[in-house]
């Protein structure tokens, strides 16, 4: 019978690893994202509620150059489950209306309704939360935008906090 030595450097690592992947769990399920402004109803929502949507994927590649798959929740589904303006009803004043995406670094992005609108565009905007079948790393997630026809994914805002809908007046 063999007996296998551990040095302490190697169980101080494994346990540094463990307490990571226990903290990055754990900010995965209680990181909420909040929605507001422009809206019937604003949300507060943590990954588990997204899990009762419709899911969606998209294969795209990444500013890493390589491709990967994104899935989560098309935008539209959220900022209709919190009552925006979107479909018949966009239109006249409705169209001067925004989105500013707020990310926990303060990085901000900009989108139009019509941008998202089925009624107006083909592309689907992702709300993303995990990749390649995992759950975003820290510095990425827990939510992130993926927009697959932008040519530079400067909008693709990681660490999504919040998404505030405002007129643009």
């Amino acid at each position: 019978m063999s007996k296998t030595k551990f040095s302490k450097q190697s169980i101080a690592a494994s346990l540094l690893l463990l307490l990571c992947a226990a903290f990055s769990s754990f900010a995965q399920n209680t990181a909420t994202l909040s929605i507001s402004g422009e809206v019937t109803t604003p949300l507060e929502l943590k990954s588990a509620d997204l899990a009762s949507f419709k899911q969606v994927s998209h294969k795209v590649k990444d500013r890493d150059g390589k491709e990967h798959e994104f899935s989560g929740v098309a935008l539209i589904e959220i900022l209709e489950k919190a009552g925006v303006t979107t479909g018949a009803k966009l239109r006249g004043e409705n169209l001067a209306k925004y989105l500013l995406i707020s990310a926990s670094d303060g990085y901000e992005v900009l989108y139009s309704l019509a941008e998202i609108d089925p009624d107006f565009t083909d592309q689907v905007i992702l709300l993303a939360t995990t990749k390649d079948g995992q759950p975003l790393a820290n510095g990425e997630g827990p939510f992130r935008i993926i927009t697959p026809n932008d040519k530079k994914p400067a909008r693709w805002i990681r660490e999504v906090r919040s998404i505030k809908v405002a007129f643009a007046k």
